[in-house]
C-alpha cells in the first residue's frame, strides 16, 4: 500500500501541498508571452492584415451588417467609465444625503450625468451614508457602554 506522504509537508496541513506566497513553477511562462495559438494566428496573417482590413471595409461600405458592426467596433470602442465633474454638495451627516441625491437626480435630468453614471454615484452615496451610520452607531454604544459602566 502507498505510504503516508505527509511527512514532507510538515505544517502545510492536509491538501495544501505547496508553501504559502511560493510559485509551484518558478521558470514557467513569464508574463507577456503569448500563446501558441496567437503566434500560429500571427503568421498566418502576416502581411496580410491590410488587405483583409480593406476588405472588411469594402464589405461593410457594400451593407454588410456585420462587417460594418466589426468595423464600427474597432473605430468606436464601447465606451468605458469615465470622469464626471458636476456640483455635489459635502457629505459629511445623514442630513447631507438629501441635497446629494438631489444633485445627482438634477445633473441626470439636465443631461449631465447618464442614468448608468448616476446609479454608480447613487451608489457610493449610499456607501457613505452605511458608512456614517456605523460610526454614528458606534459612538452610541461606546456612550451607552461608558454611562453603564459608570453607573455601576
Amino acid at each position: 500500500m502507498a505510504e503516508n506522504s505527509t511527512g514532507n509537508q510538515r505544517g502545510r496541513g492536509r491538501g495544501k501541498p505547496f508553501v504559502k506566497g511560493q510559485s509551484g513553477n518558478p521558470a514557467g511562462k513569464p508574463k507577456g508571452a503569448r500563446s501558441a495559438v496567437t503566434l500560429a494566428a500571427e503568421a498566418l496573417l502576416d502581411g496580410e492584415a491590410e488587405a483583409l482590413t480593406r476588405k472588411a471595409i469594402d464589405m461593410a461600405l457594400g451593407g454588410d451588417a456585420t462587417a460594418m458592426r466589426l468595423c464600427l467596433e474597432r473605430i468606436m470602442p464601447a465606451r468605458k467609465s469615465r470622469k464626471v465633474a458636476f456640483d455635489l454638495p459635502a457629505v459629511n451627516a445623514t442630513a447631507d444625503l438629501a441635497p446629494a441625491f438631489s444633485a445627482v437626480v438634477g445633473a441626470m435630468a439636465a443631461g449631465d450625468l447618464a442614468p448608468d453614471e448616476a446609479m454608480t454615484i447613487a451608489g457610493v452615496l449610499e456607501m457613505k451614508r452605511k458608512a456614517i451610520e456605523t460610526v454614528e452607531i458606534e459612538r452610541r454604544l461606546a456612550a451607552l457602554e461608558a454611562a453603564q459602566a459608570s453607573g455601576k
